[in-house]
Order: C-alpha cells, then structure tokens, then sequence
C-alpha cells in the first residue's frame, strides 16, 4: 500500500499503467448469467473462453479520504448480438461517485439506479463521464476492432455490489444486430415494484 505522493503513466497504445499493484482478469466463464442470450453464451463457452475485460489498479486502503484508480480494459467481441462488456455494480456505498476518462475505442456506460432510472452515455477517447451516487454502471465495447480503455476514480470506501446486477442485469441491452448498435429492453429486468412482489 502506497502512503506517500507518486505519479504514474499511462500508456494509451499498450493500455497499461506503468505501475499497478492488481490486475483483474475476467473470461467469458466468469460472467454467467449476465448475458441475455443464454444458448449463444453456452455455444461459444463450449468453443472458447475469451478474455472479455481486466482491470489494473494501483492498490490504497479502502477508506474515506482515499482515491481508489485505474485502468479498464474490455475487449472487442460479442456473445450472439450482445457485445463485451463489464460485469457492472452499484457502489455498496451507494452514496458514492466515479469518474471515466476514456482512452482509447468507443463504447457505452449502461447506467440505472435502484428506482429503476436509467441512462446510457458514450465512451470515446478524450470523453469523461461523471457516474452521480446511487447509480450502477457497466462498460460496453461497441467497437468491433479495438479495446475500450477507461480510466477511473471513486472513492476508497465505496466498495462493490455485483450480486443486485448478477440476479437481473441492467434494465437495457446494448446490442449489435445487422451492424448497428441498438438499445433494447432487457426482458429479465423486472421493476422495483415487481421485485417485491
């Protein structure tokens, strides 16, 4: 853990901090459920098990006060027209911000809150995407060729809640059907109301 100022860069080309401390490796295996074409999801894991996104961060404590940063790398590729993405996560702080710097390729940030509230922002090199508390995000590669590079800061005690994402997905779908990116429903979603029910 790094108690003192330091500086670091980042390589736009490689994708990479010149230093970090923890790098996130996430396949296709790790990401069941999330997907909404399930049969597409099972047929290519059963040809394949891509590397979809990593995460290379520079490691500070956990608390209040501190800046948790860094890189997000999410990969070119789609599971049947749904595209690479994050597995997404509310904060379990959930009164807790992020900033996105994009780097590098082009994409999404699928965004809601837990009132069912949502917005979808474009990622493009030089773009900074403000996250508000109370909202969950996940990044979505919609670019075919290239990586999607984000940097990103939040604060040390916001921690992750993947588990409210992993049982429903993200009330929309980013997908690629005949070329063109389109923004569906995702029809496993259900309303705060309905969840109670």
């Amino acid at each position: 853990m790094r108690n003192r100022p330091f500086t670091f860069d980042i390589s736009i080309a490689d994708a990479l901090l010149s230093t970090y401390d923890h790098h996130i490796e996430r396949y296709l295996s790790d990401m069941p459920g999330m997907f909404a074409d399930t049969a597409a999801y099972t047929a290519q894991l059963q040809q394949e098990n891509p590397l979809l996104y990593e995460v290379y961060e520079i490691k500070l404590p956990e608390v209040a006060g501190e800046l948790l940063h860094g890189l997000s790398v999410v990969h070119p590729g789609q599971v049947g027209d749904e595209y690479f993405m994050t597995k997404g996560h509310f904060h379990t702080v959930l009164a807790t911000a992020e900033v996105y710097y994009c780097l590098k390729g082009e994409g999404v940030m699928v965004m809601e809150t837990p009132e069912g509230d949502w917005a979808v922002e474009p990622l493009r090199p030089g773009s900074v995407l403000y996250v508000p508390p109370r909202w969950a995000h996940r990044s979505v590669n919609t670019g075919l060729a290239d990586d999607l590079v984000t940097f990103f800061v939040y604060p040390g005690n916001a921690g992750h809640d993947y588990g409210t994402i992993e049982t429903q997905g993200f009330r929309k779908l980013v997908l690629n059907r005949r070329g063109e990116t389109q923004l569906v429903d995702n029809p496993r979603w259900l309303a705060p109301e309905e969840r109670m029910s």
